[in-house]
C-alpha cells in the first residue's frame, strides 16, 4: 500500500501518547440515561476495542465522541481539544470519522458515487487509487449500485468512504457483523494495514475472536461504563473473566 496520510500521521516518538482521553462521559437518548461515567483512553497508532454485550453502551460511546448524541456531559479530549460541546462537523475536521454499524450505503448510487459523496475535510485522505489498492473488490464493482453489493462489499465501501475524508482516527462499529469468515479475515487484514500506515482505530466488536487478532488493548463495557481493561499481552490471563463478561 502506498504511503498515505503523511500530513496527519503521528510522529514515531509520539506513538504511545494519548490521542483520545474520555473521562466521566455520560450520555442520554431523550430521558434514557445510557452512559454512566465512561473512562478510557486511546494512544496514537493503537487499535483499541470496546467489548461488551448488546446494549452495554458501546455504540452510544462512539456516537457521543462523534457529537451525534447531543445530550452528553463529562470530558472527551482529542489531541488536547475538548469535544464535548462541539458539533459533529467540527469534530470531523479534527480528523475523527465514524463508520456506523448500519454502513449507510446509498442504494441508488454506484460505488464511485458513494465514495465521492462525503466531503474531504482535511488534507491527507486516501486517493481513489490508494483505496482500490486496499479494496480491489471495489474497483471491480465501481459501477455497481449499492443494492447490488454483498454485505462484505458494503462494509468495505463504508470503511473506504471515511478514508477519503482525511481522518486519521477511525471509529469502526461492528465491522464484522453478519459477514462470512473469509470477509472477516479481509477486514482484519485491512485494519492491520491501516494501523501500519499510522491510523488510530477505536473498534466496537462483539466478535471477540476477531478482535483478538487486531487489538492492542481492550476495555469491557457493561451498563454504560468501563468495568475492566487489559492489554493483548494479558489476554490469556483474563480469558476466564472475559467468558463471564461476554458469555462466550
Amino acid at each position: 500500500m502506498p504511503e498515505v496520510m503523511t500530513a496527519n500521521k503521528p510522529a514515531a516518538a509520539a506513538a504511545t501518547s494519548t490521542i483520545l482521553d474520555v473521562k466521566n462521559l455520560e450520555s442520554w437518548y431523550g430521558e434514557s440515561h445510557i452512559l454512566h461515567g465512561m473512562n478510557f483512553n486511546v494512544n496514537a497508532g493503537e487499535v483499541v476495542t470496546l467489548l461488551g454485550r448488546n446494549g452495554a453502551g458501546k455504540t452510544t460511546t462512539l456516537k457521543s465522541i462523534m457529537g451525534i448524541i447531543g445530550k452528553r456531559t463529562g470530558s472527551v479530549a482529542f489531541n488536547g481539544q475538548q469535544l464535548i460541546r462541539m458539533t459533529s462537523d467540527k469534530i470531523a475536521r479534527l480528523g475523527i470519522a465514524l463508520c456506523p454499524e448500519e454502513r449507510g450505503i446509498f442504494a441508488s448510487l454506484d460505488v464511485r458515487e458513494n465514495l465521492l459523496l462525503p466531503p474531504v475535510v482535511r488534507p491527507g485522505g486516501l486517493t481513489l487509487d490508494q483505496i482500490f489498492e486496499l479494496f480491489p473488490n471495489l474497483k471491480e464493482r465501481l459501477k455497481s449500485q449499492g443494492t447490488k453489493l454483498s454485505g462484505g462489499e458494503q462494509q468495505m465501501l463504508a470503511i473506504a468512504r471515511i478514508l477519503r475524508t482525511g481522518a486519521s482516527f477511525l471509529m469502526l462499529d461492528e465491522p464484522t457483523e453478519g459477514l462470512a469468515p473469509v470477509i472477516i479475515q479481509q477486514i482484519g487484514h485491512t485494519i492491520a494495514r491501516l494501523k501500519k500506515e499510522g491510523f488510530t482505530i477505536l473498534l466496537v466488536e462483539q466478535n471477540f475472536r476477531f478482535a483478538s487478532t487486531v487489538a492492542d488493548r481492550y476495555y469491557v463495557v457493561e451498563h454504560g461504563k468501563v468495568i475492566d481493561g487489559f492489554a493483548n499481552a494479558d489476554l490469556s490471563a483474563n480469558m476466564d473473566k472475559l467468558h463471564t463478561y461476554l458469555g462466550v
